[in-house]
């Protein structure tokens, strides 16, 4: 059996790193932009039901961090990094209950929109994306071992997301929140692709066939270039067909952000110990690019 050290005194940056905060913006950036998309088609916004939906969001993901933490630590996955927080506190079973608190807690919460509304459907979208998460690490399926987290990670983020966030204020579905649902799911799935760049050879110990450890991580830093200027170049494409307002090219303003991104991976891509900050600055693009991107949005019915 191993041995795990845990650290002997409270580390906040090990807590920072294990809590995730930045992370939250993947829930946050998705309703934005549905919620921007029915405010620019249908000229409405329920706040209530917004801030409801954004809460609901935030402790499923929570649910989603913690979960994935004891998932991770059966597997044996995470045994070399310290900021896991069953690692840090040394009760797997604590960290499980937390999560699963959390998780009904959200649901919860989706109850109340879908007793608000009288129409479950919002409800339904999440519970769907909460199944397909759980399946990303979760047994016994750990589709993420297979290299599927990034698919997984697209649809629930972009599609999923964005059609319950558009239908919770509307109560029907958007052509353009299933277009911009696109860029928001390739956002925040290199969040994910980016994390695997550092653990390489703890993948591979674990069985878990990452597309880093698949392609390797020079063809991933490749690859990485092509998919951080696709949100850019889809935004252009989706405004010249008439599905974006031209305010949404606001979103060229987080280019820096995706410059940086591109080339700090291609100059540590395999070196773990400099590239595990990379998926920070993806963090970054994705919150100013959504952001940016819902703006766009709103901006023409603004003025």
């Amino acid at each position: 059996m191993t041995t795990i050290i845990f650290p002997q005194k409270f580390d906040s940056k090990l807590w920072l790193a294990a809590l995730k905060p930045t992370m939250y913006s993947v829930a946050v950036i998705p309703i934005t932009v549905g919620s921007a998309v029915t405010f620019t088609e249908m000229s409405i916004i329920d706040w209530q039901i917004f801030l409801t939906f954004l809460s609901s969001a935030l402790l499923i993901m929570v649910w989603m961090n913690l979960s994935n933490d004891v998932f991770d630590s059966e597997t044996g996955i995470d045994k070399n990094k310290p900021h896991s927080l069953v690692n840090l506190t040394g009760n797997k079973s604590l960290i499980f209950w937390l999560s699963n608190l959390c998780l009904g807690l959200g649901i919860l919460g989706l109850c109340a929109i879908a007793w608000l509304q009288q129409d479950g459907r919002v409800l339904e979208l999440i519970l769907l994306a909460c199944v397909l998460g759980y399946s990303y690490q979760g047994p016994p399926f750990r589709f993420g071992y297979l290299g599927l987290g990034e698919i997984i990670c697209f649809i629930c983020f972009g599609p999923i997301a964005i059609a319950a966030a558009y239908y919770s204020q509307a109560q029907t579905f958007s052509a353009t929140g299933l277009v911009a649902s696109v860029i928001i799911g390739i956002s925040t799935s290199i969040i994910l692709f980016c994390s695997h760049f550092h653990q390489v050879e703890d993948d591979k110990v674990a069985g878990k066939r990452s597309p880093i450890v698949r392609l390797g991580t020079a063809r991933g830093a490749q690859l990485l270039t092509w998919l951080t200027g696709s949100i850019f170049a889809l935004t252009v494409l989706f405004v010249l067909v008439g599905y974006f307002p031209i305010w949404t090219l606001l979103t060229f303003a987080s280019v820096p952000f995706a410059y940086q991104l591109v080339r700090y991976v291609q100059q540590y891509h395999n070196q773990p110990e400099k590239v595990s900050s990379c998926k920070f600055i993806a963090v970054k693009l994705h919150f100013w690019s959504g952001l940016l991107l819902a703006l766009g949005f709103v901006l023409p019915s603004v003025f």
